[in-house]
């Protein structure tokens, strides 16, 4: 899997690939015009930029995910602590806080999230 980056567009088309799939390549150029407004040949050139990349397959014209959106938007994740705060997660989320008050319901899923993490 190459280069998994997309553009803001390329997520909006993405969704609605994880969103309605398995469908077939012309119910996804149809979704593309109306919640796109693109040409059929638009999406199909962006479908084939997706599958190349490894994200999408387009096996006989039905379009289904190689990669879940969870799973991509974590990698996405991983990619920019790793990148941007050496790996460091504590470094990332002092940023985050930094400007950007937790709610009392952020801060409890964050001690559940670690709770769960020591518990194994």
């Amino acid at each position: 899997m190459a280069d998994l980056q997309m553009g803001v567009v390329e997520s909006r088309f993405a969704d609605i690939i994880w969103q309605n799939e398995p469908l077939s390549s012309s119910e996804l150029a149809k979704r593309s015009e109306e919640e796109l407004k693109w040409k059929k040949t638009t999406s199909y050139t962006v479908l084939k930029r997706l599958c190349d990349k490894g994200i999408f397959q387009n096996n006989k014209g039905t379009v289904t995910s190689i990669i879940s959106r969870a799973e991509f938007y974590s990698m996405q994740s991983e990619k920019f602590v790793e990148e941007t705060f050496n790996g460091s997660l504590p470094a990332f989320l002092t940023a985050f806080t930094a400007r950007k008050d937790l709610t009392h319901e952020e801060v409890e899923q964050l001690r559940k999230i670690v709770a769960e993490y020591e518990e194994g």
